[in-house]
């Protein structure tokens, strides 16, 4: 009998796994969505913005900060707090969560390049033309979506509020 984590461990891709998931997916004329973050410490508004991202198409291909890229944006110095492995097996358990792979720039461009998404999705806080990839969705007439956040959750109040020992 296969465990549960194995099935979980088979949403997570590579660019060559991906890609053949994609061509299957458009065959059967699925609409594509996509978005990105780091999910270092997972909490209620990574699930919700998550939940409402796949409500957004009929697959969420979700790309994810590789430990490196977590440390080029320059946090903090502790981040990630936990690894890539551990982040997309995490991702990768949401049943709404289609598919997660990582990426090692700083922003997931050229990731979006080679996905094509028919939906671009970010958090609120964002603006349109702020969010990397934008042109490239908007220019194939696919959307950017912005959805509303789920205040008083981050990781970097977590993690303050576990330094302060609270």
């Amino acid at each position: 009998m296969l465990s549960h984590l194995h099935f979980v461990q088979k949403k997570i891709h590579t660019r060559e796994t991906l890609a053949k998931q994609l061509a299957l997916w458009r065959f059967e004329g699925k609409k594509i969505a996509f978005t990105n973050g780091c999910f270092d410490i997972v909490h209620l508004g990574h699930v919700e913005s998550l939940a409402l991202a796949a409500d957004c198409g009929d697959v969420l291909v979700v790309g994810l900060n590789s430990d490196a890229s977590v440390r080029l944006q320059g946090k903090s110095p502790m981040r990630p707090l936990q690894n890539e492995i551990s982040r997309a097996t995490v991702l990768a358990s949401m049943r709404f969560v289609s598919a997660v792979i990582g990426f090692d720039e700083l922003t997931p461009y050229e990731l979006i390049d080679f996905i094509q998404p028919d939906v671009l999705v970010k958090g609120g806080d964002y603006k349109v033309e702020e969010i990397a990839g934008h042109d490239i969705v908007l220019k194939r007439g696919g959307e950017v979506k912005l959805i509303p956040l789920v205040q008083g959750y981050s990781t970097t109040t977590i993690e303050n509020k576990i330094r302060a020992g609270a």
